[in-house]
């Protein structure tokens, strides 16, 4: 069955960075669109970023552009995200998942499966 397992959240200090990983088994890794999603605490789960098949495109939201990057290493079966200048705000619980469909958008809806999720939390 479809895995995703995410790893390298952790603890950082404002203006530090960190890059978490998604490792994906199960399904053919290279046909899917993926995407990186966060949810706070007392707050619904948010999109990040999101990446086709072949990493040629990406999205972000707004509130990432210019200090997240998404990439992917179709050969590893491995989904990324390379997280700088964080801020206190930047602190969730960060998931990777796979998209149903073609497509770059960041709604929940239309993403199928979800790993269980890695910590980020950024001091002040």
């Amino acid at each position: 069955q479809v895995q995703l397992v995410e790893s390298g959240g952790g603890s950082v200090q404002a203006g530090g960075s960190l890059r978490l990983s998604c490792a994906a088994s199960g399904y053919t890794y290279s046909a899917s669109y993926m995407g990186w999603f966060r949810q706070a605490p007392g707050k619904e789960r948010e999109g990040v970023a999101s990446i086709s098949r072949g990493g040629e495109t990406t999205n972000y939201a707004d509130s990432v552009k210019g200090r997240f990057t998404i990439s992917r290493d179709n050969a590893k079966n491995t989904l990324y995200l390379e997280m700088n200048s964080l801020k206190p705000e930047d602190t969730a619980m960060y998931y990777c998942a796979r998209g149903l469909f073609f497509s770059l958008s960041l709604k929940q809806e239309l993403y199928i499966d979800w790993g269980q999720g890695t910590q980020v939390t950024v001091s002040s």
